[in-house]
């Protein structure tokens, strides 16, 4: 089968290897139906050093179940299903608590350790019984892109959302114009935030942000965004931040221009040391939480939502390619021309 292998930053290739087979009795391998590029896997594309044999990339999918070890019950051959990007057994003490990211038997696709990665023909998807997320429609429905938001950036959004503590009422402010933080400010809008300042600078994506929700755009970066969201805000600044990057730029910026008693999700994978301002934080009670999204916890709250048409986060996918094509993909998204690019092998 073909699959996506990064051997370097700027290498990417589309390249033959073995094909998925069931390992453990609790496998499945699903054929995937669609995939994309994460804003995460521009990080490795950028500075990757190389790798022997190289990295397999990719890790939101929906597919189709093709094949079930011997010990799994709920997931069946012919099911249509959301793959989440980590593995859970969605009954450890951390997945009970709604944490599958913490999962004790869990861990991520796409990163090496015997698992494949997404962008590719089929995979092996691990502890499938409690990993995948079986939903009832066609193969090739229309609302196929917004689901696939729910494998990753939606519920990462959400996650951002959920812990800067939201709640309706409250002025938030958005970190990053990417797909995850275009998703945040749906969940934001979502869990009835009254304002929503997006923080970005690029047209088409702030044209997108307003129409997802965002009442205001701070454009600046810098001292100056910080300037300017607490002249929006009286010179309080936000109840919320939902931090979206990973940047050390954007995790200064949340720090400063969340307000007293206010909280900072951060969902942006970190590129950073330390959090800044420890002590300035401590002295107005700022809480700073977050980190990989459970979006499996997440998928039955949501769906409804984007089966219902109250939201629309497949609108965040702006390019599609074959399998043939990630390469491009991923040129594409590095230099900004892309949003996020939608793959269907």
């Amino acid at each position: 089968m073909r699959a996506t292998i990064m051997h370097k930053a700027g290498d990417v290739r589309i390249e033959n290897v073995p094909d998925a087979a069931i390992q453990q009795p609790t496998d499945a391998i699903i054929r995937i139906t669609r995939a994309c590029i994460c804003g995460s896997d521009l990080w490795p594309y950028r500075d990757m050093t190389p790798a022997d044999g190289g990295r397999p990339m990719g890790h939101e999918a929906i597919g189709v179940v093709v094949e079930v070890g011997r010990d799994v019950e709920r997931i069946k051959p012919g099911q249509v299903v959301i793959m989440p990007f980590a593995f859970s057994d969605n009954s450890c003490l951390f997945c009970d608590e709604g944490l599958h990211t913490a999962c004790v038997h869990g861990g991520f696709f796409g990163i090496g350790g015997g698992i494949g990665g997404a962008q590719a023909e089929a995979l092996r998807i691990p502890l499938a019984d409690g990993t995948l997320y079986p939903i009832d429609v066609a193969e090739d429905d229309a609302l196929m892109p917004g689901l696939l938001t729910l494998s990753d950036v939606l519920g990462t959004g959400h996650h951002a959302a959920v812990k800067a503590k939201v709640r309706p009422g409250s002025t938030v402010a958005v970190v990053g114009d990417g797909a995850v933080g275009l998703c945040a400010v749906i969940a934001a809008r979502r869990l009835g935030a009254e304002r929503i300042i997006m923080m970005g600078r690029h047209d088409a994506r702030i044209a997108l942000a307003r129409e997802f929700g965002a009442t205001d755009i701070v454009s600046d970066r810098g001292a100056e965004a910080i300037e300017r969201v607490r002249e929006l805000t009286g010179g309080l600044g936000v109840q919320s931040v939902l931090e979206c990057v990973g940047s050390e730029d954007a995790i200064s910026t949340s720090m400063g221009i969340v307000r007293a008693g206010g909280a900072v999700g951060r969902v942006g994978v970190p590129h950073y040391s330390a959090v800044p301002e420890a002590q300035p934080m401590f002295y107005r009670n700022v809480a700073v939480a977050g980190g990989p999204a459970p979006v499996r916890a997440y998928i039955a709250d949501l769906l409804p939502d984007i089966v219902e048409g109250r939201i629309e986060p497949g609108r965040v996918f702006d390019r599609t390619v074959d399998l043939s094509g990630v390469p491009d993909g991923y040129r594409a998204m590095d230099a900004r021309t892309a949003l996020k690019v939608l793959v269907r092998p």
